[in-house]
C-alpha cells in the first residue's frame, strides 16, 4: 500500500475527503517522526510501538574493492508490532 492508497482507505473509512485524509496522514507521519528525531518512542496500543536503535560501528566489505573498511556508527528508525497486530495477521 502506497502513500495515496492509504490515503484513500482513510477517507473511504472516515467518510471524510481525500484532501482532508491527507493532511491526517502527514500530521501523524510528521508526529511520530519528530518524536522520533527528539529520541522519545511512539507506542500506539494493540499496533506497535516506533524506536530509534543505535548501531555500532563494525567492519564491512566494501563490494567493488573487496577490501575491509569501516562502517560508522548510526541511528536507525525500528517498528515492534503488538501482540493485537501479530494475532490479526497471524490468522
Amino acid at each position: 500500500m502506497t502513500k495515496t492508497e492509504l490515503i484513500g482507505a482513510v477517507a473511504a473509512k472516515t467518510g471524510c475527503t481525500k484532501k482532508d485524509a491527507e493532511i491526517a496522514v502527514s500530521a501523524i507521519l510528521s508526529s511520530i517522526t519528530d518524536a522520533l528525531v527528539s529520541g522519545e518512542k511512539v507506542s500506539l496500543v494493540g499496533f506497535g510501538t516506533f524506536e530509534v536503535r543505535d548501531r555500532k560501528e563494525k567492519q564491512v566489505i566494501n563490494p567493488q574493492t573487496k577490501k575491509m573498511m569501516t562502517a560508522p556508527a548510526s541511528k536507525a528508525p525500528a517498528f515492534k508490532p503488538g501482540q493485537a497486530l501479530k494475532n490479526v495477521v497471524n490468522k
